[in-house]
């Protein structure tokens, strides 16, 4: 599979300059790429607990509109984070978008000190088959849980997508983390982070990687705008699981109720404490 990283720098509380540098990412897109991946919250910006109402929209809204219009004519997928407005509830949210539509939301679960008081957490963790490779979606501080990675294993995620906003100094944390999650899972991890300062002053890291199911790491960006192109070779998913399991042979599982959807979504319910 070959997929593109749209490592950007977008602008906080900017949608209308944010979708027009997306919609032009994946009209630059190679003919046989089949994915590009945006950072963290990339449509809107990161608002902040005063601007969320007048910048957040629904899934079905106007800029999550224009992408899949765009996704249709290029008949590829797009994972791109974005600020969702879900009847006056805000969530910092990451859409997997194909041809058929939105066939995978995920809601942040682990909010960040700048995310308190802005968006509410996610309440589950999901994989959808896609292209045949099942799929699943984390972002930024989320990575840093081994819980949440293992919670998507669970569900079968070959392919972990992690839309990023990780600001100095924590690049290091960021990259550490997202090698341990591929190899303790045994799965491929896809991160992409934003770049340059952000209207708050936080200068974004960069280092947008690509990591294989044996916690290889085969790409890294530097801290420089770009859209690379790396090519997955799934192959190695039977390579790394070839001589042992690490969900078959674990001691604790973790809670929460699975949910099979018919159209082929699987959810893991975070129980309510």
């Amino acid at each position: 599979m070959k997929v593109e990283l749209a490592q950007l720098a977008g602008r906080d509380n900017a949608t209308a300059y944010n979708l027009e540098r997306a919609l032009a990412a994946i009209a630059a897109c190679a003919a046989d790429t089949q994915l590009i991946v945006f950072p963290e919250t990339h449509l809107m910006g990161f608002p902040t607990a005063e601007t969320v109402a007048q910048t957040a929209e629904p899934v079905d809204g106007p800029t999550v509109s224009a992408v899949l219009a765009a996704v249709r004519e290029r008949n590829i997928g797009v994972g791109i984070g974005m600020a969702e407005n879900d009847n006056g509830r805000f969530f910092n949210t990451t859409l997997l978008i194909t041809p058929e539509g939105i066939a995978l939301k995920y809601r942040k679960t682990h909010l960040w000190a700048s995310d308190r008081g802005v968006f509410e957490a996610g309440d589950r963790y999901a994989t959808c088959e896609w292209n045949g490779v099942r799929v699943g979606l984390l972002i930024c501080y989320d990575i840093e849980f081994p819980e949440t990675a293992r919670a998507l294993a669970q569900l079968g995620v070959e392919l972990l997508v992690v839309t990023n906003g990780n600001m100095d100094p924590y690049a290091p944390t960021r990259r550490t983390a997202i090698m341990a999650r591929a190899q303790e899972n045994q799965a491929f991890a896809l991160m992409v982070n934003r770049v340059e300062a952000g209207d708050d002053g936080l200068v974004f890291a960069g280092g947008s990687a690509l990591v294989d199911p044996l916690g290889t790491l085969l790409f890294e960006a530097g801290r420089e705008e770009g859209q690379f192109s790396v090519e997955l070779d799934f192959d190695r998913l039977e390579i790394a699981r070839r001589d042992y399991r690490y969900l078959d042979d674990q001691r604790l599982k973790l809670p929460g109720e699975v949910e099979e959807r018919g159209d082929g979504v699987r959810e893991l319910l975070i129980p309510r404490r």
